[in-house]
């Protein structure tokens, strides 16, 4: 009785748990979507419609008429404009405690910011990388713009 009920339970728990995986890894969702904007996700490019949601490891790219709001789970909001290739390096976010870490990668093109509850509780948990520079976020707005990368 105890391996049939134990048999019953397991791909219920099995379920369960790749579920909650699946949640922690949304990052946030498309607010805001204009001309041309995809997703690349494990190396297949997407459409990113409004609804969207966006992940840990995402590349987030606009064609030359596109632009793109984004709402992280912690509310910072990030604007990509046209021609740009975003990165989501790592979000980890801790909506009890509001610690974790947003890291992302702006390798061509302009991204304005503003920060949420992460950098207003830790200023060290968000940084931006562009080719030439690494921003380390201390205010609540800005804008980084940079040309196409040579990689």
């Amino acid at each position: 009785m105890r391996s049939v009920l134990i048999s019953l339970a397991l791909p219920i728990v099995l379920t369960l748990g790749a579920a909650s995986a699946e949640a922690a890894e949304d990052a946030g969702h498309v607010k805001v979507s204009n001309g041309i904007v995809q997703i690349e996700r494990s190396g297949q490019r997407l459409p990113a419609p409004v609804g969207s949601v966006v992940h840990q490891g995402d590349l987030v790219i606009t064609g030359a008429d596109g632009s793109v709001g984004i709402t992280f789970r912690d509310n910072s909001l990030l604007s990509v404009g046209p021609d740009s290739v975003l990165s989501i390096d790592r979000f980890v976010f801790d909506s009890t405690t509001h610690q974790g870490t947003f890291e992302s990668s702006l390798k061509q093109g302009t991204l304005a910011v503003v920060s949420g509850k992460l950098a207003k509780q830790s200023p060290d948990a968000m940084t931006v990388k562009t080719p030439a520079a690494i921003l380390g976020v201390r205010g609540t707005e800005f804008l980084v713009r940079t040309g196409q990368s040579k990689d």
